[in-house]
């Protein structure tokens, strides 16, 4: 077996090590870890990452670190995407986390964090679609990307993050109905002005991250989370909004005993959940391909190249 290269996605909700192998063109799990250090909680424009979550994901890389030296992996590659790059402090937390860990952050735009996202998301993909509409909801922001075949047309990200949602001035549902019809009405434009159409007859829609996974999760009813049975699970609008219906009214601890919500995402999923329903309803789609791969995959995938 050839030796196992690593990827790291350290995203504004969660920190995820993989370790794996790859032709380049597919992906061999070896060991997956995540942890929900909320990165983005606390975070504020003038003051950047709070310390609390500074601490959280150094704890967090440190023992990414170690699995690697265990693993015996050879090559490295560790990503950064929204905390890290709006936050003002994010050059002193890439030093502390290098100087600390080992781990160098590399801090990637948006549209790189998209065109990453996809190659990770066709790599899982089963069956193969031949044009898909991939979003990635993340805690601080939301890509959208379109493809035929493996070939990208448009890629966007969005400010819909659901860590700043939550904790943000746009809490309240209603609000955040407001925000998010905004920004995805706004990418409808931009999609169309540059003659595309999302909802196109054979086009496939695939969300990836927390948001989506969760919903599977929920959907199977699964006590304990498993990529494998999560991966390609297909919902239609009516399911998740029925979920929707069934979270909403519950506190975030009761939404705890709720089978297949993970610790750290009880809060979160109610923001996720309505970009999710509203990229449904505004982008004309009634059911969602659910990919547990994304980011981290195609991370892997780049350093074959």
């Amino acid at each position: 077996m050839p030796a196992p290269f690593a990827a790291i996605d350290l995203g504004t909700n969660t920190a995820r090590l993989l370790i794996g192998t790859t032709d380049g063109k597919t992906v061999v799990h070896l060991a997956l870890e995540r942890r929900i250090t909320r990165l983005g909680g606390g975070f504020t424009r003038d003051a950047g990452i709070s310390p609390a979550a500074w601490q959280r994901s150094l704890a967090a890389l440190s023992d990414f670190a170690a699995a690697m030296k265990r693993a015996g992996v050879t090559r490295l590659r560790a990503v950064a995407t929204s905390a890290v790059r709006d936050a003002v402090n994010g050059e002193d937390f890439r030093n502390d986390v290098r100087n600390k860990t080992g781990i160098t952050l590399e801090i990637i735009d948006g549209r790189e964090e998209g065109l990453l996202t996809l190659n990770g998301v066709l790599s899982g993909l089963e069956p193969v679609a031949p044009r898909v509409f991939v979003f990635d909801v993340g805690g601080g922001s939301t890509e959208y990307t379109l493809a035929e075949g493996v070939t990208p047309l448009f890629t966007a990200s969005l400010p819909l993050g659901v860590v700043r949602l939550t904790e943000g001035k746009h809490a309240d549902p209603d609000a955040m109905v407001g925000k998010i019809e905004r920004e995805l009405s706004a990418l409808q434009e931009r999609l169309s002005k540059d003659g595309f159409r999302a909802s196109r007859a054979g086009t496939t829609l695939v969300g990836t991250a927390g948001t989506a996974t969760t919903l599977a999760a929920i959907s199977r009813k699964l006590p304990v989370y498993d990529h494998r049975l999560v991966n390609n699970t297909v919902l239609s609008q009516r399911e998740i909004a029925a979920i929707y219906d069934m979270l909403l009214p519950l506190s975030p601890e009761e939404r705890l005993k709720v089978p297949g919500m993970e610790k750290g995402r009880e809060d979160l999923i109610i923001a996720g959940t309505l970009l999710t329903l509203k990229t449904m309803e505004i982008f004309a789609f009634d059911q969602l391909t659910v990919s547990d791969f994304g980011l981290l995959e195609g991370v892997l995938l780049s350093m074959a190249e």
